[in-house]
């Protein structure tokens, strides 16, 4: 008997696009304190969000597949935290 999967892969990716627009929104958003505060290190957050998003999309569409790896999520899951521990500095001091 064929198994009939329903709506739940095509929730799946539409969760794993989402993830990943509000990763790239989030990437916009350090972008734009980085360019008030004149660049430099204050890029560093940005970059990581921006890897984050293109890291999922990759991910949901491979994951649509079936073929996620653990790897895959820890270099998600280290990204996001690399990226957090860069945008607690800019988090913590005013904008001039």
């Amino acid at each position: 008997m064929k198994r009939d999967p329903g709506l739940q892969p095509e929730r799946t990716n539409l969760a794993w696009n989402r993830t990943a627009l509000a990763a790239a929104a989030c990437a916009l958003l350090l972008l734009h304190v980085a360019a008030k505060r004149g660049w430099g290190i204050a890029t560093a957050p940005a970059v990581c969000t921006a890897a984050v998003a293109v890291t999922l999309v990759l991910l949901g569409r491979h994951r649509h597949l079936g073929t996620t790896r653990p790897r895959v999520l820890l270099l998600v899951a280290a990204l996001v935290t690399l990226g957090c521990l860069c945008a607690l500095p800019l988090a913590l001091t005013p904008v001039t």
